[in-house]
């Protein structure tokens, strides 16, 4: 049987609707490759996952679907990674579900790469995207590649960071690989094909649900030697990543926040259960033994000297409203709000929702 035709019955066999990952593993182990598979009589096939999933195996016409997923695959830059491949990233034959079939656009040499994972909430602060980006650059410098989801908020400033410092990137998807979500990091994902790559083990088509990102999740921290959540909510999908990547043996970061941000709970959490506590990047490198040298970050507007500079250390680094700034400054409401506008053009405070305002640590 040769490349193609081979192939074809790995795709044959992954396409079968209702016959799952755990149940393609039981016959794999059972009789070997694909091909082995749909040469084995109906009665051993049932021995091994029962009677109604073998007449599923076996009757179901998905030759449209394979072929569709073949002609995909010829495509410039686009990939199919099975089991079998020496290209399959070797860190997921670690964990104990790992796709047949992965979908690649891009470099596929990156997911062999040592990688760090780093996700969190889809509504961070100002100071949560900075992180994730300042991170994903110096991690990306010193010579890991960024994993993340693809997702708004922390995925996707992790992957814009890497990007900004030249560095390797790979975006998991819990869609099908044609079908790239949500439609506001078209342009983010785009950019990622170009430089890194966008990884989904979801036949083309699948549309987002809400089932499908645990499952994607576990890829991400799965193909990583570690995972830092930089911002998270009690209830984040972040969490899922981090747990998973505790049950896989991987490492957990967390970076804390202030106590009265909902979005600093779930690393706080996370802490509290275990999690490396990371203030610098060279937390993250020593718990690692990564030996890559870290670049230093770049410089910002705030390093520019300014008379409104005087206001940060009262502004502290929990959101505070400009009338608490005006008591706390004994300046008059204008003088406060001037100063406030020049450190938000500077880059060294943002505006929240509510008229709050909040540092941004240049650290």
């Amino acid at each position: 049987m040769d490349a193609a035709e081979s192939l074809a019955a790995w795709l044959r066999l992954t396409l079968v609707p209702g016959v799952g990952g755990e149940t393609q593993r039981k016959l794999l182990t059972a009789f070997g490759l694909p091909e082995a598979i749909f040469r084995a009589r109906r009665s051993a096939l049932a021995a091994a996952i029962g009677d109604r999933a073998a007449g599923l195996l076996l009757d179901t016409d998905n030759h449209l679907a394979v072929e569709r997923a073949l002609a995909w695959s010829e495509k410039p830059g686009h990939y199919l990674l099975t089991l079998a491949d020496a290209e399959y990233p070797q860190a997921l034959l670690q964990i104990p579900d790992p796709p047949a079939v992965l979908y690649v656009r891009g470099r596929p040499d990156l997911l062999n790469a040592p990688a760090l994972a780093i996700v969190g909430t889809r509504n961070p602060t100002p100071q949560g995207t900075r992180n994730a980006e300042r991170f994903a650059a110096a991690l990306a410098e010193a010579g890991l590649t960024i994993t993340s989801g693809l997702a708004l908020g922390i995925d996707a400033a992790a992957h814009r960071g890497a990007l900004a410092a030249s560095g390797n990137t790979v975006a998991f998807i819990g869609t099908g690989i044609d079908r790239l979500y949500p439609a506001a990091n078209q342009q983010l994902a785009l950019e990622i094909v170009a430089r890194g790559a966008i990884v989904s083990q979801f036949p083309l088509g699948v549309p987002p649900a809400a089932a499908n990102f645990p499952r994607r999740n576990r890829l991400i921290s799965g193909s990583s030697r570690g995972a830092l959540v930089v911002e998270a909510t009690i209830d984040s999908g972040s969490l899922i990543t981090a747990r998973l990547a505790a049950e896989q043996g991987r490492e957990v970061f967390a970076v804390p926040g202030s106590i009265h941000s909902p979005q600093s709970r779930g690393c706080h959490k996370l802490i509290r259960q275990g999690a490396k506590l990371v203030e610098t990047v060279q937390d993250v490198l020593d718990e690692l033994s990564w030996a890559g040298a870290v670049a230093g970050l770049p410089a910002s507007a705030s390093d520019r000297p300014s008379v409104a500079g005087g206001l940060l250390p009262l502004i502290g680094f929990d959101p505070c409203t400009a009338d608490e700034l005006v008591e706390r400054s004994g300046l008059t409401a204008d003088a406060v709000s001037v100063m406030l506008l020049q450190l938000e053009l500077d880059g060294q405070v943002a505006t929240l929702p509510g008229g709050r305002y909040q540092r941004i640590s240049q650290a």
